[in-house]
């Protein structure tokens, strides 16, 4: 058998010990295309327990990292306050990246990190997930289709309990300078589906607010402050494909104990369409698509076949972040442009920039 052409895996190095351990790299085992090789953090005395538990070699030197030659791409799957300078540094030595989002802190930083990835002609993938995921890719299909007619709204509720708990501890989650808050976990995802979906947003209204004020250091019994927002409430006006201005509502909390979780609702002059989990313990298992037409007959939906996992994992984000892998170890081999991309992460963050002006001024704000 001649294996000639059956490209090597590319030698992939995960940072971040929680989502990057947990989900990326069982991803990364099952992986056509691409290979586990080593992980990073910045204490030392995590080496030798994290050699042992994954297998790979172990990295405290981020400057030795991206010069090495053994590592092809890096995922980067730190807190977002560190991602600027990690990615940044890895592109300058030429590795390709797949980031988590929020990609950066500023629209500035990311548009610093597509100049010297188009320079250097590295691939950089953003980890927006729900566009791999099966009733999500249904739901486009949907709505390229234009079986919904005329879209009249759209309404995005994502309602979680994740830390309703005022005893749950302080940390970087809780700093808004530090890219913690709920704007950062769920509204970059909501920001990027609905620009996905129906078109880019041209103006935002807004407000935030912290329900929880103060939170405790792990076995502290001192409060600290609370910068970042645990919920926002958003309008936005959305330019779609054909130049036809639609109204989105988007309400987005982290306190909410047993919300409704995602919901949403898509209404046009040939029906509408709906896309509800009510899981709180897990972000994409649990979907369910229901369309109703003009007569009012509401049906459930399934996903064609062809969106399907050949394989899914009892924490349902593995699955998805696969086809995410995919995608990108597709980009470099190709030496093709990777979507979802540095431009998608862009337009996330200058939402999320949008909305927090409007939140701080009052007033509607062009993005």
């Amino acid at each position: 058998m001649n294996n000639r052409n059956i490209p090597q895996k590319l030698r992939i190095a995960i940072a971040g010990l929680g989502f990057g351990k947990k989900i990326h790299l069982e991803a990364l085992k099952e992986s056509d295309y691409l290979i586990p090789t080593a992980i990073y953090h910045y204490k030392k005395e995590k080496g030798p327990s994290l050699e042992k538990e994954t297998g790979l070699n172990f990295y405290d030197d981020w400057e030795k990292l991206v010069k090495s030659r053994d590592i092809d791409g890096i995922i980067i799957a730190t807190s977002p306050e560190s991602r600027f300078k990690l990615a940044k540094q890895a592109l300058e030595n030429n590795k390709h990246l797949l980031l988590e989002k929020p990609v950066a802190l500023t629209s500035e930083e990311i548009e610093e990190l597509q100049r010297i990835s188009l320079i250097n002609n590295l691939s950089v993938c953003v980890d927006f997930e729900y566009r791999a995921v099966p009733l999500f890719l249904q739901t486009k299909k949907i709505i390229d289709e234009n079986i919904l007619g005329k879209i009249y709204l759209i309404k995005l509720d994502w309602l979680m309990g994740s830390r309703s708990d005022p005893k749950r501890a302080w940390n970087w989650y809780s700093l808004k300078e530090k890219g913690g808050g709920v704007i950062g976990a769920l509204g970059t995802h909501a920001f990027d589906m609905l620009n996905w979906f129906f078109g880019e947003s041209i103006k935002a209204s807004a407000k935030l607010s912290t329900s929880i004020k103060e939170r405790s250091l792990p076995n502290k019994s001192k409060l600290l402050e609370v910068t970042s927002e645990d919920i926002c409430i958003a309008n936005f006006e959305i330019n779609n494909f054909v130049g036809l201005p639609i109204p989105c509502q988007v309400s987005l909390s982290s306190i909410s104990k047993n919300g409704r979780g995602f919901s949403l609702e898509v209404y046009g002059s040939e029906g509408s369409l709906f896309l509800r989990s009510e899981n709180q313990k897990d972000y994409v298992h649990g979907f369910s698509l229901k369309f109703s037409n003009i007569e009012d007959n509401i049906c459930n939906l399934p996903a064609d076949p062809h969106f399907s996992f050949k394989k899914t994992w009892t924490d349902g984000r593995i699955a998805p972040v696969k086809r995410i892998h995919d995608l990108w170890a597709k980009s470099i081999n190709n030496q093709t442009p990777v979507i979802p991309g540095l431009s998608e992460g862009l337009r996330s963050q200058r939402i999320c920039e949008a909305i927090r002006k409007s939140s701080e001024t009052g007033i509607s704000i062009k993005i």
